[in-house]
């Protein structure tokens, strides 16, 4: 019995990645800071093939990214990172408040995870790391300057650790653009769709399983040749 773990796993992203990983009949530790949602999640996916576990974490230290790992059933190979926090900069440096946050829940804690799923995945087995970074690095969000530094460092530590863990364990991120679910709805709502859409090449925003498919592949055998990548799924906005 093998198993993924996936953080983030209760928001719109996060349950349409299981979805798909239970869809290869695949174990998944469903991990969320959000008890009430992930009750939801199981009990939407109660019929789809494979079997789900949840655990409510923080994912604040290294003792707390073991205890995940530990609660894994069966044989851990896989981590799906998609755990993030998403504020506006403050704008100034007299508040540090938001950028120690965006450090701890969107590099930090996925630095940990790494670690800790590195400890417990055979060494006779092979593995993948998926990482979400997003749009706000590659473009360079002024309004949101410590979510854009966190998520740009997770492009560097992918790239650090697929070659750290390999060939044992293949690493890789994805970069997705504007996604239709809760994170960014404030933000859309703000600048308005049409604003949005008209820098969108392919006219309006990703749908969630656009970006679970992606991660899907990466997590899949299907991508066993592919590691310390970076991939955009932003309808086109980025085009390197």
């Amino acid at each position: 019995m093998h198993c993924v773990i996936v953080t983030g796993a209760a928001g719109g992203i996060g349950r349409e990645t299981v979805r798909m990983l239970a869809a290869d009949d695949l174990t998944v530790l469903c991990v969320d800071v959000d008890e009430t949602r992930l009750q939801s999640l199981l009990e939407d996916l109660s019929e789809c093939p494979g079997s789900r576990r949840s655990l409510v974490s923080r994912l604040e230290d290294a003792d707390a990214c073991r205890d995940v790992v530990r609660a894994a059933p069966g044989t851990l190979t896989g981590l799906v990172h998609l755990a993030g926090l998403f504020e506006a900069d403050p704008g100034g440096i007299d508040d540090m408040a938001v950028y120690d946050r965006a450090i701890q829940h969107n590099l930090t804690n996925g630095y940990l995870m790494a670690g800790a799923v590195a400890e417990a995945v055979p060494e006779a087995r092979s593995g993948a790391m998926v990482f979400a970074s997003s749009l706000a690095f590659r473009r360079g969000s002024w309004e949101h300057v410590p979510y854009a530094a966190a998520k740009g460092g997770l492009v560097g530590m992918t790239r650090a650790l697929a070659r750290k863990y390999a060939p044992r364990i293949r690493v890789n991120a994805l970069a997705p653009g504007i996604i239709d679910t809760a994170m960014p709805a404030a933000l859309v709502a703000d600048r308005g769709i049409d604003r949005i859409t008209a820098e969108i090449p392919l006219k309006r925003l990703g749908e969630a399983s656009e970006v679970a498919s992606v991660i899907a592949f990466l997590m899949s055998d299907a991508a066993s040749y592919i590691t310390g990548q970076c991939i955009n799924v932003d309808g086109g906005i980025i085009q390197s």
